[in-house]
């Protein structure tokens, strides 16, 4: 089913669905539920996409940890795997929250589509 391991296989995966662009509109959907004011461009290449995530979940963590819970809350990323984070270095720690954010989203474009 979804056992996506890494961004580069998310992406490839998302393309060859056709499913890229319900990506991005998933994720500007809930970045409004989640009340705020960020939006990806929906012609973003994945590794902007994937940058502009990482800038804005850096963001958050620093100046709005508040919005950065209800994010991770509106999106449903699980808190189990949230608990198995490195923390140690915080760019790693960001492309990890990235690729978690990302696995959910697909997941939910993803299932949407096949069901």
């Amino acid at each position: 089913m979804l056992s996506i391991l890494n961004t580069d296989e998310l992406f490839k995966n998302a393309v060859q669905e056709d499913l890229y662009q319900n990506l991005i509109k998933q994720l500007n959907k809930d970045f409004r539920l989640a009340n705020l004011n960020e939006s990806l461009v929906l012609t973003s290449t994945p590794v902007q996409l994937k940058e502009t995530l990482s800038v804005i979940l850096l963001k958050l963590l620093t100046n709005n940890y508040d919005d950065y819970l209800n994010l991770m809350y509106r999106i449903d990323v699980s808190e189990k795997e949230l608990a198995t984070l490195n923390t140690k270095n915080l760019e790693t720690t960001i492309n990890q929250i990235t690729f978690l954010i990302l696995k959910r989203e697909y997941q939910k474009v993803w299932f949407r589509n096949k069901f």
